[in-house]
């Protein structure tokens, strides 16, 4: 089962495509591809929003997963103008899946955070050390955006399936 998981953001999307065993004894979980695709504050929002769908759109047509798990969106009351280009994000992310014929599965932060700790309130770190060992991962993730787009994959395959 091949999933991608999506860490969302303007800056910043993480990326990672796993591929996951469906059944006990099919072997060890497998991180295939992983990065972060990067668009310079100092362009306009169009420029970098078609930058991170193209990307994308390149990454899902070379690993054709069966799913995108995408973070769900999350926002304090007191920043409207992030959450609007969040949703512009999101949007270029959805398109680039549906270009592709691939499913989107939504996950809150709190869900994955409880999903691989037991607490939905948990760190960066306690995420970083979960992915680290359910992957089997000689070292940590460097980047928090493509740990987050890991930990997403992870959840996202568990919920089609995956076996441990």
């Amino acid at each position: 089962m091949t999933v991608v998981g999506v860490d969302p953001g303007l800056t910043a999307t993480g990326y990672a495509v796993l591929e996951a065993p469906t059944r006990t004894g099919d072997g060890p979980w497998r991180v295939c591809d992983s990065g972060c695709i990067r668009s310079n504050r100092g362009q306009p929002v169009e420029i970098r929003l078609d930058g991170i769908h193209g990307e994308l759109d390149e990454v899902l047509a070379r690993w054709r997963p069966m799913l995108m798990v995408l973070e769900g969106l999350y926002t304090e009351y007191g920043f409207p103008r992030t959450a609007i280009l969040m949703g512009h994000v999101r949007g270029v992310i959805c398109l680039a899946a549906a270009h592709n014929e691939i499913r989107v599965l939504e996950i809150a932060p709190a869900e994955m955070k409880k999903a691989l700790t037991g607490s939905g309130r948990a760190g960066k770190d306690q995420i970083r050390r979960a992915v680290t060992r359910m992957l089997g991962l000689k070292k940590s993730p460097s980047s928090e955006h493509v740990c987050d787009a890991m930990a997403l994959a992870v959840v996202g395959a568990l919920r089609e399936g995956a076996a441990l």
